[in-house]
């Protein structure tokens, strides 16, 4: 009976351990390829448990996930003769298990065959393009072919590259500051030029204004001249008809402009006899005088 129990458990422990040698898990982040004696048979990449047979088949996990390669900083020389450091990176996913396996076996072998692909595309790229284009104006075009590039020489290890990025394109150190002063001078160069066409265009301006006010002064001149001509000439005309109408209201009305004018408190002395021609309207409320009668003289002291 104990050796029937120890066959028995022998048995049950010899069915896990062949269950166990021939089941194999594919998770969902997971491909596999199934070897039989170190040869390719199939390649599994529907996840959940699978089958394989012990001690013929054997299984290598491919990752199914984008994986990243760094690459080294590069020194380029753009088309326009000005040197850069450059760090590139590409981001890949294994679309072929078995081509990956026959051409790199492992991911470690990645970074060396899939690395100088990379490097190369970014120097073919670069190199044909100039400094403002890899800096500024084509960046993401430069990044799309180099992703193309890489794309037609990685298909042949199984991988599809999906993206390709410049992390940094820098001048080296020692050339800095020499562009650095030389961009400086442009700059100053191009606000002296925007200050010059200011200051000419502000004089073209200020003199424009001022001819404009010059012309704008005088015409209103020649019209208030017109003008006060032209009142001028009304209120000589009023006088006239009004003193023509009394001539001794207006020699009375001259007299007392004259006496207004004359006599004012100012220290002036006036030597001039009592019956003068100038004083007839203080002597006689009529005006009148008698002919041949005194001369008028002032003397200012």
């Amino acid at each position: 009976m104990r050796a029937f129990l120890g066959f028995l458990v022998f048995l049950i422990a010899a069915a896990g351990v062949a269950v166990y040698a021939s089941a194999f898990i594919v998770h969902q982040n997971e491909q596999a390829l199934v070897l039989e004696f170190g040869k390719p048979k199939r390649v599994v990449q529907q996840p959940g448990l699978h089958w394989k047979l012990p001690l013929v088949e054997t299984v290598d996990i491919f990752d199914k996930r984008i994986l990243d390669i760094d690459t080294q900083t590069q020194e380029v020389t753009a088309s326009d003769q000005k040197r850069l450091l450059v760090d590139v990176f590409a981001r890949y996913k294994i679309v072929d298990p078995l081509k990956f396996y026959q051409t790199l076996r492992d991911e470690r072998q990645v970074r060396s065959r899939l690395g100088p692909i990379v490097e190369s595309a970014m120097r073919r790229a670069l190199g044909s393009s100039t400094f403002q284009d890899v800096v500024r104006d084509k960046r993401e075009l430069l990044m799309k072919q180099i992703l193309k590039n890489v794309n037609d020489e990685g298909e042949d290890f199984g991988l599809q590259v999906v993206d390709v990025r410049i992390k940094r394109a820098d001048l080296p150190e020692q050339n800095q500051k020499s562009v650095f002063d030389r961009m400086r001078a442009e700059r100053q160069r191009e606000a002296a030029e925007f200050r010059a066409q200011g200051t000419g265009e502000a004089s073209r301006i200020r003199g424009t204004a001022d001819r404009d006010v010059t012309i704008i002064k005088a015409e209103a001149t020649r019209k208030g001249e017109e003008l006060r001509g032209e009142g001028e000439a009304q209120r000589n005309s009023i006088f006239a008809a009004a003193f023509g109408q009394d001539p001794d209201f207006f020699g009375f009305y001259r007299s007392m402009q004259a006496y207004e004018q004359g006599l004012q408190p100012n220290g002036t002395k006036f030597v001039i006899s009592p019956d003068s021609e100038f004083f007839e309207y203080f002597n006689n409320p009529l005006g009148t005088s008698k002919p041949g009668q005194g001369t008028t003289s002032r003397t200012p002291q």
